[in-house]
């Protein structure tokens, strides 16, 4: 067993004396090849010394290339986005366009009492459902209402303070309450305006008088026992009979030279003629 062994390594070290004669040009190579990959690996190690900062450089160059890449990514999903919703612009005009229909529905108002009904017009808190027209003025003339219920005489009540007299069931804001349950909170305006008539000459001139407007009450407005159109102009006269809603009280209207003779009607025109200049 020891001689196989010692001639065992006896033949490998003749092997690899042969191997060197036959290929002294690959050892040779070889020695190059090792030679050249130690002279690249020391090259590059002092790269690294003399420039610390580049690999650190080539790590922001990649990280901002992915974020350019996500951006665009984005960018593109939100521009997908976008054409698919509906257009804004088309959908406003479209109902601009439904709108001006309904605009269009409204139509004027030609009643004879001119503007009402604004909810800008409040008074101790509560809307008003009239306002009173630019013709109001105040009477010169001193008008009475005198109510009656039935056969019974009540006190009489004096309105020419004002240019106008709100009557209804809502105390707060009535200037001549009414609390029969059939009445309506705000049910008629007592008014006075400026308008114009035709003298005895034919010249034209103005004059205050006195009117009766119901605001559209549920039971009515009554003049001289017939029922007045809501929302109009009723012009008063010496002696006429109001009655609102069910109630039995009837309201006469007089002024102070009412219970003199008839003589005095022509008093009365110049008391008119007065209040022209007056407001003139």
């Amino acid at each position: 067993l020891w001689l196989s062994l010692q001639e065992r390594e006896d033949h490998c070290g003749r092997v690899k004396e042969e191997r060197k004669q036959r290929h002294p040009a690959e050892q040779e190579q070889r020695r190059d090849r090792d030679r050249s990959g130690d002279r690249d690996r020391h090259k590059e190690h002092s790269d690294r010394k003399k420039n610390p900062g580049a690999r650190s450089h080539e790590r922001d160059a990649q990280n901002l290339r992915e974020q350019q890449a996500e951006r665009e990514l984005h960018n593109e999903r939100r521009r997908e986005h976008r054409q698919g919703e509906p257009n804004a612009e088309a959908w406003q005009s479209d109902s601009k366009q439904k709108e001006k229909p309904a605009a269009n529905k409204e139509k004027p108002s030609f009643e004879l009492s001119g503007a009402l009904l604004e909810d800008s017009n409040t008074f101790r808190g509560v809307v008003i459902k009239y306002s009173e027209p630019p013709e109001a003025r105040i009477p010169k003339t001193r008008w009475r209402l005198y109510p009656f219920k039935n056969d019974e005489f009540l006190p009489v009540m004096y309105i020419h303070r004002q240019s106008a007299y709100l009557l209804g069931r809502h105390r707060r804001i009535a200037d001549i309450p009414i609390d029969h349950p059939s009445c309506s909170k705000q049910h008629a305006v007592f008014q006075y305006r400026l308008v114009e008539y035709t003298r005895a000459d034919g010249t034209v001139g103005r004059r205050v008088r006195p009117y009766i407007i119901d605001l559209g009450s549920g039971n009515g407005t009554f003049l001289n026992n017939q029922r007045i159109e809501p929302q109009r102009y009723y012009e008063l006269k010496e002696k006429d009979v109001l009655k609102f809603g069910f109630s039995s009280r009837e309201y006469v209207l007089l002024h102070e030279s009412s219970d003199k003779s008839e003589a005095n009607t022509k008093d009365d025109d110049e008391d008119e003629e007065k209040e022209e200049e007056s407001d003139s």
